[in-house]
């Protein structure tokens, strides 16, 4: 057979279909199946069910806060001519509670899905990377808390007697404030995790190839051929006296 005759051949789809088949049986011997690939797919398929669970209970969880905020509020108003006459305290009420709500649910959300990346900072040292997140999660709570009192009303303004408009355009700012805190604390945080694991990485690494100071002092000089000896061991050290000097001769 001819090498144009064996190229038509390869070409055709007999031949093209030897070729996969061949292929398809040196695949079979050769590659060992993984043997935790089962447990590993059905992993990804619980990982899966329990991501939309979770975002199930965060949809009906968002959806009860709107609920009961909204049934406050239309329990404590009234209606006046088919207008809804609602006093300007269940406003600032409703202003704190989603405040409060802000600061309470974003603060762990936001830290669930940053974990690996703060694990992969701290890898060198987690302990100090778990004390870290944790002092800095207090100093979050306390910035939080400290906005929340710092803007909290309790007389109403000239100007929300005359607009109900004002007071909600200051309400919004109060949220949007909150939010844009939370969003700078944040950013800072994960450029400054960076560098603050590199230091600790240095200083670990830099305190385990340094010497201890106190087994510095206490290993006693020795010489050669004395082997060392621990702290509290006495050395008698003998010494040849030097050579006296010769009487002076009579005069």
């Amino acid at each position: 057979m001819s090498d144009t005759d064996a190229a038509a051949e390869a070409l055709s789809e007999t031949g093209l279909e030897r070729r996969l088949l061949a292929a398809f049986a040196d695949v079979r011997e050769t590659v060992e199946e993984n043997p935790d690939l089962f447990a590993r797919v059905t992993r990804s398929l619980g990982d899966a069910r329990a991501r939309r669970r979770f975002r199930l209970r965060l949809a009906v969880g968002i959806a009860a806060f709107v609920a009961a905020n909204a049934a406050l509020m239309l329990a404590v108003s009234d209606l006046d001519n088919g207008r809804l006459d609602m006093p300007w305290w269940i406003i600032e009420l409703v202003t704190d509670v989603v405040l409060v709500a802000l600061a309470v649910g974003l603060g762990p959300f936001i830290k669930r899905f940053g974990r690996s990346y703060a694990a992969d900072v701290f890898r060198a040292d987690p302990r100090t990377g778990k004390s870290y997140l944790v002092l800095t999660d207090v100093a979050y709570y306390l910035i939080f808390t400290s906005f929340v009192l710092f803007t909290v009303t309790f007389e109403e303004q000239r100007d929300w007697r005359r607009s109900t408009g004002a007071q909600l355009k200051d309400e919004l700012a109060r949220v949007g404030g909150i939010l844009l805190i939370m969003g700078i604390l944040h950013a800072a945080n994960v450029v400054a995790l960076p560098v603050i694991g590199r230091l600790l990485a240095s200083n670990k690494q830099f305190a385990e190839s340094r010497p201890s100071t106190a087994t510095t002092a206490a290993a006693p000089a020795t010489t050669t051929g004395v082997p060392p000896l621990g702290p509290g061991t006495w050395i008698l050290h003998v010494e040849q006296a030097p050579a006296a000097a010769p009487p002076a001769p009579p005069t």
